[in-house]
């Protein structure tokens, strides 16, 4: 569905779309996994379907703008949810990002990833 130059994918879920793309910007909803028991196995999970995501609307991880984490408990989980991160973003096109401890909507969720990306080439 496209409007005023908004297109939206994935419009399955009556909540959300989990993308929109709209001036060359690929906007995704925050991915989780609830798959993993440890916040290594999560986060791998997560960034999986951030690229997937990413793919589906026509870019990568190397053109990601600004990355949005969320951990449960930032003691315990973000060494771990970086060791996985530092080996999954693109080294030569690191995003500006934050992370920061939060409730999550579910108990066994332990990290939440939402990012903006460029399109590749620019194009819409």
């Amino acid at each position: 569905m496209t409007t005023t130059n908004i297109t939206r994918l994935v419009t399955d879920d009556p909540r959300m779309s989990k993308i929109v793309i709209h001036n060359g910007v690929v906007y995704i909803s925050g991915q989780t996994d609830a798959t993993a028991d440890d916040i290594q196995g999560q986060t791998t999970n997560t960034l999986a379907k951030v690229d997937d995501l990413l793919s589906q609307a026509g870019t990568s991880k190397s053109n990601i703008l600004t990355a949005s984490i969320w951990v449960k408990d930032i003691n315990r989980d973000f060494k771990g949810m970086n060791d996985v991160w530092n080996k999954w973003v693109d080294p030569s096109n690191k995003p500006v990002r934050f992370c920061v401890e939060a409730n999550m909507a579910r108990e066994q969720l332990l990290v939440e990833v939402q990012v903006t990306a460029a399109i590749e080439g620019g194009k819409e």
